[in-house]
């Protein structure tokens, strides 16, 4: 395992730290906003939304930006970014082909919820392989994608 991709949860972090030595945290894009939003009123949570969005591609904007919204009056969104700052660009060590892919939890989320989709139609497996085979047959076709 070289990158895990979580939420802000400190027990995943510390769990990626003891037991997967050598892996890579990387804080979900997506989660990091959100909770950035949280603390910005509605009105302006579009425009600090996709300034962090800009600034997520360069580790110097990104720093800018830190900057920039401490300035504006955003102290508490400033310092949830400032608190991540090592850990959202941990997927540029990865191929570029990738990073769309491991920069958030999407995939592992839509995967979740399209295994928790196809099973509930099936209602009670007979066995423990004929679950496996279900989920072997959604991972195969999100592959595909």
């Amino acid at each position: 395992m070289k990158l895990i991709v979580s939420d802000g949860h400190k027990g995943i972090q510390k769990a990626v730290r003891e037991s997967f030595l050598g892996s890579s945290w990387q804080m979900c894009h997506v989660h990091l906003i959100r909770q950035a939003l949280k603390k910005v009123p509605k009105k302006k949570q579009k425009e600090v939304s996709e300034k962090i969005k800009e600034a997520l591609v360069d580790r110097q904007k990104y720093t800018n930006l830190i900057d920039e919204l401490d300035i504006m009056g955003y102290r508490g969104v400033a310092d949830t970014l400032e608190i991540f700052q090592y850990d959202v660009m941990n997927y540029m060590q990865f191929p570029q082909n990738h990073w769309r892919r491991i920069r958030t939890t999407n995939i592992v989320e839509r995967t979740n919820k399209e295994i928790k989709r196809r099973s509930k139609v099936v209602g009670a497996f007979p066995n423990q392989e004929s679950v496996l085979r279900l989920a072997v047959s959604i991972l195969i076709d999100i592959n595909e994608e």
